[in-house]
């Protein structure tokens, strides 16, 4: 069926009004010989030229439409009857007469108002202005769609199967049709030989109209049908082809027939927009007026200058330069219009004069209709006393016609490329969402309203079809363009989230809930219908965790189980969102663990643990999405705060671990009530970095625990305290490395999972945390001393990296490895200046060029301009081979990038490999022997799945502490000993003064105060600051770093308390490295 009345679509206008043209003229040509013309019981069997034909008896009908059997004629005017004249042999005309050669009115629908008709071989359809679907002819196959079984119908019927759907556009093949109904689905029957029916299998016949489930979701545009094959077309251009196959005329690039709809990707760049069939042909009409053909050539028909068949869609060269706007088949031939020339152009079979060239010769490329039609200049091919400009142009069987108009009338011509809104699939429109707004709320709901509502919200294709770019930008839908306007969609789904009418909000709900989500399939027909998982996510109830049965659950599956490709694509376009609605995907999820999680137990409802794996699956999912595009926000989006609340994390851990060590469970938690299905641990993103220190400190226990029980073999030696529970490293100040070296030396790996605990010879102090602390500041000031050369230092970014050159032993890199560990199992900050790269390899995770930026910004943008850089000239440029230099101790040294690197020069073609290992050369490579000692060191400590559970950051900041500074959380989370109180007159004016410091001095005050101008992991909570008083306020602040405790004096006046403040901590700043 071809687009009704030509008009353009317009945005919102899906009302079932069209506007008619004022007068009917029509000519014709071709075969005649049952009547099809209308011309009346003429001698002529062709008519080998356009003659005009007058409507006598109906001079006051108005026709608009006409369309076109083997040997029959159907014509609907602007009233909506119909006409029909020609063949009857088998009731196609919806009468009880045999031939009629003149049009006359189909009585049986003269009480319904048509909008639509189209033909078969011998049946015949139409649609009326409510969607309603009437058939009569030949049902020799079932094409009918009544179901009533094989002979004739001699009037027209209602298809009773399609009764309850609103048909907007049909389409008949030989013996077979096709129906498209306003919520998207497709239907087909008849004949099924070749699979025309795209029902995934063939058969002489299907009686009853049968959804074709292959093409569900898609937003279809527009249905064509061949001989024995069809088409559809999506809203963005998308061409699917299936049923007979044997001369090409599917277009898939070979001769085999298809019983399923299959892709034409060679149309998918062009955005076809209309498709017109012959018997074994098919030609297609593109957005911009090029005209493509394919299949049997042997006539001509395909207009290629030449008589062979073409399974390639092929462009009609002859037609180039020309903008075409219509299209039109017979059994073999083709019609096209061009209007910027007011001519129509014919080609293939003319046996019967349907070329309208005064000749019944073959024609293979292009020709001029020959008839009276003006064009822009105001030049007539023929002069005649009604010279016209045409508007619209039908063909079928071997006979054709045109709808003309007077110049005068300024009547526009049809153009197929607009589709009508009635022919049109429902979308998701601003407009009713306003009309449901002005509904008070304690009304009754307009039917039509309701009608509208339960078709689009429940419907897959109403959804992909809805939000589309402007001006075709929604075409070529890709994995890089979804075509859809998001921050439309997240208009339209607020203004829903807004409506208070309850009839109306229970509508849209059942309908998503009970007919949208569960139709996701996991493996859909085309990236057009991965739309709705873009939009889906907008609808307000998808906020609600109490939903999670009904929307989360069955959309999360429907995600994961989506096939590899498919799934791609809708990661993809959700990592190319903003920020704020990658936000929204993650905070739905999340908020549904925490409701079910404290869902009470027993309660009568999906099982908790499949709902939790779920939501965390999908989660999952976002989190490596986050990882690919470079964090799209930050990775602490992903923390579950309040899961420790509601969950026990440590006995998660233990359960966790012991899936590879289940000896774990005996000698740690033998008591432990019986594991649930789902594991946190293997979702560490959901842990915050207090929940990450716990685990580390879980993790801990069971090492210790193990190590002492490793320890002995007598149980009793433990009972009588035989074996020390700390690692006591005993080390003078005057030769901390070598002394550190020797306690290491001497203990296993069961000893470096004890708590660390350092005694300074000659020195008393208790180690209280306080002494580790210096301990490790003076250990590393020394090992990471410039004179050792073990690590080169970046000023620009104040950092250091491994050298490729150096005098030092391994075991030097080792042994600062295991202080790395020892650090983070004994939550001891310590500046150790290494970039994130470190910890990236430390848990094998890949290094990129990022990482170089954060230790060179210079070498990270030379390596980028190289990758910019486009021009021709880049060798000439850059002259670079692949190889890379740097200096240590005063050498440079070359280092190749690959064999013979120093010989292959860098080009426009191979700079990426260059960049790629340039860094790889750098970050590993070079330093690798180093590295790996200092990993070996590292991980006979923190060895283990503890790690897993750390992103990169998280590891560094568990190591050096980070700088996300929230100085109101140090003053809520300080505490008050021996007198002060936190309404101190002394403490209120050591906040004021201290909130009124610059940063700079603030840092200090962390460093004076706990040896460390960096904060832990857990922020600033963790610090917890002491404040004892001391009586004399001659003296200086005084800090214990072992504590975190502030001996602060009770000065009287604001003045005085910031001057001491600033003495002491410029006076007792601690150790900087490099």
């Amino acid at each position: 069926m071809s687009p009704d009345n030509g008009e353009e679509t317009k945005e919102g206008d899906q009302s079932m009004d069209t506007k008619p043209v004022e007068f009917s003229r029509i000519y014709c040509w071709g075969n005649t010989t049952n009547g099809e013309l209308g011309l009346g019981g003429i001698e002529e069997n062709h008519i080998l030229c356009p003659r005009e034909l007058p409507l006598t008896g109906q001079e006051g009908l108005c026709v608009q439409d006409i369309v076109c059997g083997d040997s029959h004629t159907l014509m609907l005017t602007a009233e909506g009857e119909v006409l029909s004249c020609g063949s009857n042999d088998h009731g196609q005309l919806g009468r009880e007469q045999q031939h009629r050669t003149r049009p006359e009115i189909v009585t049986s629908l003269r009480d319904y108002s048509i909008q639509a008709l189209a033909c078969g071989g011998c049946h015949s359809v139409a649609v009326t202005k409510w969607g309603q679907l009437f058939s009569w002819g030949s049902d020799s196959y079932g094409q009918l769609g009544l179901n009533l079984g094989s002979g004739d119908q001699w009037s027209a019927k209602t298809v009773k199967n399609l009764a309850l759907s609103t048909v907007i556009q049909v389409a008949c093949g030989q013996n077979h049709s096709l129906a498209l109904t306003n919520d998207g689905q497709l239907y087909s029957w008849g004949c099924n030989r070749f699979g025309q029916l795209g029902l995934g299998s063939t058969s002489e016949q299907e009686r009853k109209p049968t959804l074709i489930t292959s093409l569900a979701g898609i937003p279809i545009a527009f249905i064509a049908c061949g001989y024995n094959h069809s088409f559809a077309v999506s809203k963005s251009g998308a061409v699917f082809g299936w049923g007979k196959n044997t001369c090409g005329q599917l277009g898939l690039t070979d001769c085999t027939n298809r019983k399923y709809p299959a892709q034409l990707k060679s149309l998918r760049s062009i955005r076809v927009k209309f498709i017109a069939c012959g018997e074994d042909f098919s030609v297609f009409l593109t957005r911009d007026g090029g005209v493509f053909t394919c299949g049997a050539g042997m006539h001509g028909q395909l207009g290629h200058g030449s008589h062979t068949n073409e399974c390639l869609p092929r462009k009609v060269t002859e037609l180039m330069g020309s903008t075409v706007t219509q299209v039109a088949c017979g059994r073999r031939h083709t019609l096209c219009l061009v209007p910027s020339r007011g001519r129509v152009y014919s080609f293939g079979l003319g046996g019967a004069g349907q070329l309208g060239n005064k000749s019944t010769g073959n024609l293979s490329t292009p020709q001029v209709v020959v008839g009276p039609w003006l064009s822009p200049s105001g030049v007539s091919l023929v002069k005649s006393a009604h010279e016209c400009i045409i508007k619209r142009i039908s063909s079928g069987g071997d006979h054709c016609f045109a709808l003309v108009s007077l110049p005068h009338e300024q009547v526009k011509p049809d153009d197929f490329r607009e589709y009508h809104p009635n022919t049109q699939v429902l979308t998701l429109l601003q407009k009713y969402i306003e009309d449901c707004e002005k509904c008070a709320v304690d009304s009754q709901v307009d039917l039509e309203l309701i009608s509208y509502l339960e078709t689009v919200f429940g419907s897959q294709a109403c959804f992909n079809g809805s939000f589309l770019l402007k001006n075709d930008e929604h075409y070529c839908c890709t994995s890089k363009h979804p075509g859809i306007d998001v921050e439309e969609a997240e208009t339209f789904f607020s203004n829903v989230g807004r409506l208070e009418h309850p009839t109306i909000k229970d509508i849209i709900m059942t309908c998503i809930v009970q007919r949208l989500v569960p139709s996701l399939v996991s493996s859909p027909p085309d990236v057009e219908t991965l739309r709705i998982y873009l939009t889906l996510p907008m609808y307000h109830e998808c906020e609600n965790p109490k939903n999670y049965e009904k929307i989360h659950v069955p959309f999360a599956q429907a995600v994961t189980e989506l096939k590899s490709e498919a799934q791609k694509i809708v990661l993809i376009w959700w990592g190319a969102q903003s920020p704020d609605y990658f936000e929204r995907l993650i905070r739905i999820y999340k908020n549904v663990i925490m409701h079910v999680i404290r869902l009470p137990v027993g309660r009568d409802n999906a099982p908790v643990s499949q709902v939790i794996m779920c939501a965390l699956e999908m989660l999952k999912l976002l989190n490596q999405l986050n990882k690919d595009v470079g964090q799209k926000v930050p990775y602490n989006s992903f923390y579950l705060h309040d899961l420790q609340e509601v969950v026990d994390i440590q006995v998660d851990y233990v359960r966790w671990v012991a899936q590879i060590d289940p000896s774990i469970l005996l000698r740690f938690a033998p008591s432990l009530p019986p594991s649930s299905a789902v594991h946190f641990c293997n979702y560490p993103f959901v842990f915050d970095a207090e929940a990450k220190t716990l685990l580390l400190e879980t993790d801990q226990s069971i090492q210790m625990h193990s190590a002492m029980q490793e320890a002995t073999a007598d149980f009793f030696l433990n009972m009588l305290g035989g074996i020390n529970q700390y690692l006591v490293l005993n080390v003078s100040r005057e030769n901390i490395v070598d002394d550190t070296i020797r306690e290491l030396y001497q203990c296993d790996s069961r000893d470096l999972k004890k708590p660390l605990k350092i005694k300074f010879c000659g020195e008393e102090a208790e180690d209280a945390g306080g002494v580790r602390k210096e301990f490790f500041m003076l250990l590393l000031k020394e090992i990471l001393d410039p004179v050792y050369g073990m690590f080169k230092s970046y000023e620009e970014t104040n950092t250091i990296w491994f050298s490729e050159v150096t005098f030092e032993h391994e075991m030097m890199y080792y042994l600062i490895g295991l202080l790395c560990g020892l650090a983070i199992y004994n939550f001891t900050i310590i500046n150790l200046p290494f970039p994130l790269a470190l910890y990236k390899k430390l848990l094998n995770e890949p290094v990129t060029l990022q990482d170089i930026n954060d230790l060179s910004p210079t070498v990270a943008k030379s390596l980028q301009d190289i990758l910019d850089y486009k021009d021709d000239d880049f060798e000439e440029v850059f002259g670079l081979s692949f190889q890379m230099s740097t200096e240590a101790f005063g050498e440079v040294k070359l280092f190749p990038l690959k064999p013979g690197g120093a010989d292959i020069p860098v080009t426009v073609h191979n700079k990426n490999e260059y960049v790629d290992l340039y860094v790889d050369m750098l970050l590993n490579k070079m330093v690798d022997k180093h590295f790996k000692a200092f990993s070996q060191g590292f991980l006979k400590v923190c060895g283990g799945r503890v790690l897993q559970l750390f992103h990169a950051a998280e590891l560094m900041a568990v190591v050096i502490g980070n700088e996300n500074y929230d100085w109101e959380e140090l003053q809520r989370h300080a505490q008050y000993k021996n007198g002060y109180k936190e309404d101190d007159p002394t403490i209120r004016l050591f906040w004021e003064v201290f909130m009124e410091l610059p940063l700079a001095e603030k840092k200090k005050f962390l460093m004076f105060l706990t040896g460390t101008d960096r904060i832990p992991i857990q922020g600033m909570k963790a610090i917890k600051i002491i404040f004892q008083p001391t009586s004399d306020d001659k003296y200086l602040p005084v800090a214990h770093t072992c504590f975190n405790l502030l001996d602060l004096p009770r000065y009287g006046t604001k003045e005085k308390l910031r001057y001491k403040l600033l003495q002491a901590i410029q006076q007792n700043l601690g150790f900087s490295l490099v």
